[in-house]
């Protein structure tokens, strides 16, 4: 054929050498990365009687103690009262108001009543529901709730709610030398503190 010139009997020869390179490039790519030695490093043996410096023993906790920390959790988290600020604003103000003049452990306990019938059956679910329940606290009557609450009656409702150390499980409490309604003073007395009584 005209224009091979003469190159017709080296094309194939052409065709292998070309591949054949080819592959003598690409072989030294394929080992990039990998150690000239297939075989892993002999770890190193421990001087008799020498600590390991660097590495920390791992600590394994038994199931049962991992389950007891959940538990003590849940326990803690069902015991911690939680508040809104708006709750804790509005407890403070009850607080002013129901014990002003009275003794901070006595401040501390009017709040821990609230919070007692919040978690006790007989009572609504929330702060504000307690304390606004008809009938329950004379400053609610009386418009004496929406006075400011001072410094002490909010640290009463912080102790309150810390739960370091429970004053008092009363559900109740009143002042004995000047409630009127006889029917509280059925109640069984827990604790008195200061000028109130508390009651379950």
């Amino acid at each position: 054929m005209k224009g091979d010139g003469g190159m017709r009997g080296q094309k194939p020869l052409f065709k292998l050498i070309v591949p054949a390179m080819l592959l003598m490039l690409a072989f030294p790519l394929l080992n990039l990365g990998k150690t000239s030695n297939p075989m892993p490093p002999e770890p190193k043996k421990a001087v008799a009687g020498e600590k390991e410096k660097h590495r920390k023993p791992a600590v394994k906790q038994s199931p049962a103690k991992v389950k007891a920390e959940a538990n003590r959790s849940e326990k803690q988290a069902e015991n911690e009262p939680v508040l809104t600020k708006a709750d804790k604003e509005l407890l403070a103000k009850l607080v002013h108001a129901e014990a002003k003049g009275e003794p901070f452990k006595g401040k501390v306990a009017v709040a821990e009543v609230v919070l007692n019938r919040v978690e006790s059956e007989g009572f609504p679910d929330t702060v504000k529901e307690v304390i606004y329940q008809e009938n329950q606290f004379q400053p609610v009557a009386n418009g004496e709730i929406n006075k400011p609450a001072d410094v002490d009656a909010r640290e009463a409702v912080d102790e309150a709610l810390s739960n370091k150390k429970k004053i008092t499980n009363a559900l109740f409490f009143y002042n004995p030398e000047i409630a009127t309604d006889q029917w509280i003073r059925t109640r069984p007395i827990i604790s008195k503190i200061g000028n109130h009584a508390f009651t379950s």
